[in-house]
């Protein structure tokens, strides 16, 4: 079955590669973008299967005439990939406010917005399946990367929210966690201010075994045939990983996590009071 699929941030990184993976199998495509223009490369290929939107997500009002636009064009809207968004790195002393509200205003609540959208066409289909776009840094993080966690982070938990909210209407809904993958992210992030108090902790981050080993990041093409399954899947999953270097790494995290609660437990339980 011929699905439509709408991918905010499409012009580049995982955005571009899972449209074209869509586009080549067959599927209707909505790509957005800030840039229309940025969009044109695909326009030229994929012609009437492919529908261009220039989009600010911080907009929530163009976020929902570009979501109408999509269903009157295509006729449905079967899965949306809540893609865009934005990085920052810096320490959390480093960072500055207007950068960290821009980053929140893109990562969370752009992703909020178009959720918003989607919701009145699935519940009106009486089904689709929307894809969140987190990061296993929306599971575990690393220092300098605060203020990208904590939007993932937060995306998490409206996400999962959603899925108890959606589950009796045949809507799913999956979190989408990368680990890293070599994307143009680092080299677009914005890089905060540096105090050179930090140093030594941007020495040893870099020092990391995760970060520097020669598969430390996967190659995002390799994504697509992820995606493809995920959305065809008659009961997807809440959460899945994209790459080898994340599971590990969580399996670690909370299992540091489930020592500390179980350490203090006992403090947690008494200070319930009855």
């Amino acid at each position: 079955m011929v699905k439509t699929v709408f991918i905010t941030g499409a012009s580049r990184g995982f955005g571009k590669i899972w449209a074209e993976a869509f586009l080549n199998r067959g599927d209707k495509v909505v790509a957005t973008s800030r840039n229309i223009n940025s969009l044109k490369e695909l326009a030229d290929k994929y012609g009437g299967d492919l529908l261009p939107l220039q989009l600010d997500i911080t907009d929530r009002i163009a976020c929902f005439a570009a979501m109408e636009k999509a269903r009157t064009h295509f006729g449905s809207v079967d899965v949306v990939i809540n893609n865009a968004g934005t990085g920052v790195v810096g320490t959390v002393e480093e960072l500055a406010e207007q950068e960290a509200k821009d980053l929140i205003d893109a990562n969370f609540f752009g992703t909020l917005w178009v959720t918003q959208a989607a919701l009145p066409i699935f519940r009106a289909q009486g089904s689709g399946h929307i894809l969140q776009l987190s990061s296993a840094l929306g599971i575990y993080t690393f220092p300098t990367l605060g203020i990208y966690s904590a939007s993932k982070f937060a995306v998490e938990g409206l996400s999962e929210a959603l899925y108890l909210e959606m589950r009796d209407m045949d809507i799913h809904v999956t979190i989408v966690e990368p680990n890293g993958f070599a994307t143009d992210f680092n080299t677009s992030s914005i890089q905060s201010r540096s105090i050179q108090a930090y140093d030594n902790v941007r020495a040893k981050l870099y020092a990391n075994p995760a970060m520097t080993e020669s598969d430390a990041y996967g190659d995002p093409t390799a994504t697509a045939a992820a995606i493809l399954k995920l959305v065809d899947a008659p009961n997807p999953p809440l959460r899945l990983f994209l790459g080898k270097k994340a599971f590990p790494l969580a399996k670690a995290a909370y299992a540091k996590r489930l020592a500390t609660w179980e350490e203090w437990k006992t403090v947690s339980v008494d200070a319930h009071g009855l």
